[in-house]
């Protein structure tokens, strides 16, 4: 152990964990990257210390720049944390679709969030459009930077590091990687890396089924946050995956909650999704597989949603 320089030095080198009660006897082994460990509870840290970082490198941001996004609140909240430790302004657009929690988490770390009405409070093609646009049109501003998250594919970087971890903590036997897709840098970042390990990984991306856009549906209203964008993000290429898994929003929230109560793993929506995904692979690759995934971040951002099906459910009472 040592004293770190900055927060900075703290994102990364999470926990791997075997999954024991959700996974059904006969499977593979599914192992989980608990992404929520670090700084803001986000495996977004990881692509807004190397988006920020190369683009001071080359130049792009400048000491008194103001760093311009779109976010559902995770890219924010992880672009936060670095333009806090680093000494940026930072702006983001974002909307009451997402999680109270994540608004508030963003403006903790000092962000300038404004926020987009959703009107029904559902993530959609329109409502993503008009995010971007937002962050487009302020990029203009003298001494406004654009992160521009979907296009910038110093993203993809950010995310080896989680590739090489994972491949170490399973001691180097990895068969099949899941993951949900937003802007695709995670699961391109991460594939590219394991699969120069394993070159017959199989690789699965996940998407919500109510806008099943790369299983060649049409967009739709959903509420899994940070995937579904109802296009296809310009990073994505069919040739990284090898199968689309479409999970609904609700087996997705099942999943979740199940993870909490039967492993101790408090994860956001898409990653109950992912898991959902990973055992469906773990059946067909059956024992002395491993299949690994990711808990994308904690579900400590998502309280106010949790709490409305747990008290539903009547697992929260006042006596």
């Amino acid at each position: 152990m040592r004293i770190s320089a900055s927060v900075l030095d703290a994102i990364g080198n999470t926990p791997l964990v075997e999954l024991k009660s959700v996974v059904p006897p006969g499977c593979a082994r599914v192992v989980v990257k608990v992404e929520g460990s670090n700084p803001t509870g986000s495996m977004k840290d990881r692509m807004a210390q190397a988006m920020i970082a190369r683009a001071e490198e080359d130049g792009r941001i400048r000491p008194d720049s103001t760093i311009v996004e779109y976010s559902g609140g995770s890219t924010g909240a992880s672009l936060a944390l670095v333009c806090a430790a680093r000494g940026y302004k930072l702006r983001i657009f974002s909307s009451d679709a997402f999680s109270e929690e994540k608004l508030v988490l963003m403006a903790a770390l000092g962000a300038d969030v404004r926020v987009i009405p959703s009107g029904d409070g559902l993530t959609t093609k329109g409502l993503i459009n008009q995010m971007i646009a937002a962050a487009e049109e302020a990029s203009r501003q003298a001494g406004c930077y654009w992160t521009d998250q979907l296009n910038n594919t110093d993203s993809v970087s950010g995310y080896h590091s989680l590739g090489e971890e994972i491949w170490q903590q399973s001691g180097g036997k990895i068969d099949a990687f899941v993951q949900s897709v937003g802007t695709a840098a995670s699961l391109i970042g991460t594939t590219s890396v394991l699969r120069q390990h394993n070159p017959s990984l199989n690789v699965g991306a996940v998407e919500p089924a109510e806008s099943a856009v790369l299983s060649g549906g049409k967009p739709g209203a959903h509420k899994i946050e940070g995937i579904g964008i109802g296009r296809h993000p310009p990073l994505w290429r069919f040739a990284t995956v090898d199968e689309v898994f479409a999970v609904s929003t609700v087996d997705a929230d099942t999943m979740a909650l199940r993870l909490a109560r039967e492993e101790g793993l408090f994860a956001g929506t898409s990653s109950g999704a992912n898991v959902i995904a990973a055992i469906q692979i773990a059946r067909r690759l059956g024992p002395g597989k491993t299949v690994a995934t990711l808990l994308v971040d904690t579900g400590l951002r998502y309280l106010q949603s949790y709490g409305t099906q747990i008290k539903s459910a009547g697992k929260l009472k006042w006596l």
